[in-house]
């Protein structure tokens, strides 16, 4: 790398917030996806990686309801979410979630990016490859048809149309643009931390040259006097 030291500080003056496509994908997370989908293995207090506030994802989180125990009666009973909550699904329970979506069961997205064969290529290939079944299509009862599947079709009905989020800084809300800004923002939910461990790591990787230099030069001043 001919300038190391650009590569060193865009490391550390990088925010996920300035990460615009991630930040985009939150909305459409937000206006579009949750409403069947859970980050399970993401906290709301983790979405300040991407840029809001603390006021902001308290805000976010005290709009939905988490399991808290039993009450006097023994019935369970719920509050509002906290920051330290994870991100969870918005039924209930699993039976309520299968019985709104013709018995399947919708992913958690929080490892999706990791799982889905293909990744967010593949993610994104899916989102963009919704059709009018051809005439005479026969689909299964509960089914959709798109092109990216082997047998033409899919469980869950297209989830996005042109101009369904108004984007905030203004970025024309396409299928291809939102399939694009989500995905990236599932990437970031499959490595909520991955910035911090990278600053972490270079932080370390410096301290370690800085303590082994130290090391190098005390140890040549205290055996140039032995010597003399």
């Amino acid at each position: 790398m001919k300038y190391p030291f650009l590569f060193l500080l865009a490391i550390f003056s990088f925010k996920a917030g300035a990460s615009t496509p991630e930040q985009r994908g939150l909305q459409v997370f937000r206006q579009v996806c949750s409403s069947c989908h859970s980050l399970n293995y993401v906290a709301y207090s983790d979405l300040s990686d991407l840029g809001l506030s603390m006021v902001a994802i308290k805000d976010y989180a005290s709009q939905h309801q988490v399991a808290d125990g039993l009450d006097d009666d023994g019935d369970p009973k719920t509050r509002p979410a906290h920051p330290s909550d994870r991100i969870g699904s918005p039924y209930p329970s699993e039976n309520l979630a299968r019985l709104a979506n013709h018995g399947g069961l919708p992913p958690d997205f929080s490892r999706l990016a990791l799982t889905q064969q293909g990744g967010t290529a593949r993610i994104i290939q899916i989102l963009n490859s919704y059709a009018s079944a051809p005439e005479g299509t026969v689909l299964p009862k509960g089914s959709y048809y798109n092109l990216a599947m082997k047998h033409r079709h899919i469980a869950m009905p297209q989830p996005l149309h042109d101009g369904q989020v108004q984007y905030s800084d203004g970025t024309s809300s396409t299928i291809p643009q939102m399939s694009q800004d989500v995905g990236a923002f599932l990437e970031w939910a499959a490595h909520p931390h991955l910035h911090t461990r990278r600053k972490v790591g270079i932080f370390t990787l410096l301290y370690l040259i800085a303590m082994s230099m130290l090391v190098f030069f005390l140890k040549k001043r205290i055996w140039k006097k032995v010597k003399n």
